[in-house]
């Protein structure tokens, strides 16, 4: 609905697939959240209910990913102007991409960047502290050699089972939180911060897993209920009832594996 009053889609038709963007680091404030002088919804509105992709993400304007903050956190953009007042959907997916440094070779075998630690520092330091903390899931990437594409690669699990694994996933959350009496929430990602500390029920250990994260990495509130989230998520992927120590230990490695963090 959102792509077709926005004039993405010809001809007045509709679409059952779920939306990708994946907007270059150029695009303006008024592109990612929007605006304009005829207010149009933008790439996190246009991306509702799908994913929205962000490569190379320092790249971005500082300001223009920290517009990002209000409508990830919600799930809805307020565009107020003059003359309008007008709210967009916005529940996105974000998966961004970035280099670790400016020249890109940073942690790469066999080179050494001229800066040193401070090319690295710089360029991730263009993310700011309050967006950053609202990416749940940290992933370092390393180079990938020829040698390693040339070497005999073994066979990954395949597509189908990940996917069965996440619809019964999916399937607990649902039934879930709708025990719990809210029904519209599906997932764990959406659950309010009160209902998933009560869903959690962190045990002794693992209580004082977290409270040692906190204390050493200064973990916001935010941050401590997203860990509360990703490690229910993990749980719910391993089949348990229950989230055990090495579900939270995974998700708080997720959280501060960020610049060797």
């Amino acid at each position: 609905m959102i792509q077709s009053i926005a004039g993405e889609l010809a001809g007045g038709m509709l679409s059952d697939r779920r939306p990708f963007r994946a907007p270059h680091h150029s695009a303006s404030m008024a592109a990612l959240v929007g605006g304009g002088l005829r207010v149009r919804p933008g790439e996190v509105s246009l991306a509702h209910n799908g994913v929205l992709f962000l490569d190379e993400l320092p790249e971005f304007t500082p300001s223009v990913l920290d517009s990002l903050r209000q409508p990830l956190e919600s799930g809805e953009i307020v565009i107020a102007r003059a003359n309008a007042r007008i709210s967009y959907p916005s529940r996105v997916q974000l998966i961004a991409a970035m280099n670790p440094c400016k020249c890109g070779m940073a942690g790469t075998s066999g080179h050494t960047c001229r800066r040193g630690a401070a090319c690295a520092s710089e360029y991730q330091s263009r993310i700011s502290g309050p967006f950053l903390d609202r990416i749940d899931i940290r992933v370092d990437v390393p180079a990938v050699s020829a040698a390693d594409m040339i070497a005999a690669q073994t066979r990954a699990e395949p597509s189908a089972t990940v996917a069965k694994r996440v619809a019964a996933a999916r399937e607990r959350q649902i039934a879930r939180y709708a025990d719990a009496g809210s029904p519209e929430t599906t997932t764990n990602a959406a659950a309010p911060s009160s209902l998933i500390e009560k869903l959690v029920e962190p045990d002794r250990e693992n209580q004082s897993l977290l409270l040692q994260a906190a204390d050493r990495f200064n973990l916001s509130a935010r941050a401590y209920h997203r860990v509360l989230k990703v490690a229910r998520t993990l749980a719910d992927l391993a089949g348990s009832d229950r989230v055990l120590r090495p579900h939270v230990a995974e998700a708080l490695s997720y959280r501060l594996n960020f610049g060797g963090g």
